[in-house]
């Protein structure tokens, strides 16, 4: 890596109608390669996971060749980047999806809020079935072979969405996951989904390809502090470190206003965890430069910043001022709030 940023996953909606990854997203990627590592926006690694509109997805060869142009503008910069592979679960909306494709979940219950389609507007989510066993092993399947397929596609690893509410989550979170059999009920049980996942993805393609976020104390997609969290947490990353894992990814959501994850916490998680830590939320250049000094990550991953300034690093480096952002393009398509934020001297 060419230095210790590292660009957090973005949902930008600028996959095609059919989730395809297009050109104008290779030039956005390659506008960002001076991250010493880059991390995709959430990709769905199964039909049944492509919750909102737009999305991105790793499961076939029209997706391959769509991410191999990404993955080639990167490369071509001399940067590093990994595909982030999020199943959204029960956070979805049925026009999302294609048509043969249905909302899963650990159970029925409804996630809370609204989901935007571009058919109907914003729309209450659709009510999940509850995942079989059967349903779970051919999840854990596709995530593995979504892996290979991000190796074909020529990327650097795989990131294993892990927090934000979405599935795998789902399946780690007491307030959500309330199963009575082997996947869920206890912190055994409920950590196993993740770490079958994790599992099958180191067979697929090697422990060294393989990463993964979370976000404890988080409260998306219904999720929400529980009293055995710090416990699963750190039962959950033993078992990753065990496995040899390339790095852990800690999200703390309260400079956006939600309940922030203990600093005991992050120290606990980091001491477990034998390889690569990132910590992400909020960060600016001092706070990161502090955490780096005090040993509490091994890399640093900034989201917001990337979206206006696709020059981050250079800008972090000489302290020029950042470009304002757009919050009204965040998620619409075209290069209008995407490609068109200029760099230094441009």
């Amino acid at each position: 890596m060419n230095n210790r940023v590292v660009m957090s996953p973005l949902t930008r909606s600028r996959a095609s109608q059919d989730n395809v990854p297009t050109a104008l997203m290779a030039e956005y990627y390659g506008q960002r390669a001076t991250a010493g590592l880059i991390i995709t926006e959430g990709t769905s690694p199964s039909p049944n996971g492509l919750g909102y509109p737009r999305m991105p997805g790793l499961f076939n060869a029209a997706q391959v060749a769509g991410w191999r142009q990404v993955t080639d503008a990167v490369h071509a910069q001399g940067g590093k980047i990994v595909v982030q592979l999020m199943h959204t679960g029960r956070v979805s909306h049925l026009a999302n999806l294609p048509v043969w494709a249905e909302v899963l979940g650990p159970s029925e219950d409804l996630c809370p809020g609204e989901m935007f389609t571009d058919s109907q507007g914003m729309q209450p989510h659709s009510t999940p079935r509850a995942m079989t066993q059967a349903d779970i092993a051919a999840t854990v399947n596709e995530y593995a072979q979504s892996a290979k397929l991000a190796i074909e596609a020529g990327f650097d690893g795989i990131e294993l969405h892990a927090a934000n509410g979405y599935l795998i989550e789902q399946f780690l979170n007491a307030n959500v996951n309330k199963r009575t059999d082997g996947y869920g009920g206890s912190i055994e049980g409920r950590n196993r989904f993740a770490l079958e996942i994790a599992r099958a993805t180191v067979a697929a393609i090697g422990a060294d390809k393989v990463g993964i976020r979370l976000s404890p104390h988080g409260v998306l997609g219904g999720t929400g502090t529980f009293p055995e969290v710090d416990a699963q947490y750190l039962a959950l990353v033993q078992d990753l470190s065990s496995l040899g894992l390339a790095y852990i990814h800690v999200l703390d959501h309260s400079a956006m206003g939600t309940p922030p994850v203990p600093e005991a916490t992050k120290e606990a998680l980091r001491a477990a965890f034998k390889g690569t830590f990132i910590l992400a939320g909020g960060f600016d250049r001092a706070s990161a430069q502090a955490a780096l000094a005090e040993d509490r990550a091994d890399l640093i991953a900034f989201g917001r910043p990337f979206i206006a300034n696709p020059d981050w690093v250079a800008r972090m480096r000489s302290g020029a001022a950042v470009n304002a952002l757009d919050m009204s393009t965040f998620y619409t398509p075209g290069p209008k709030g995407y490609t068109d934020y200029p760099s230094i001297g441009a």
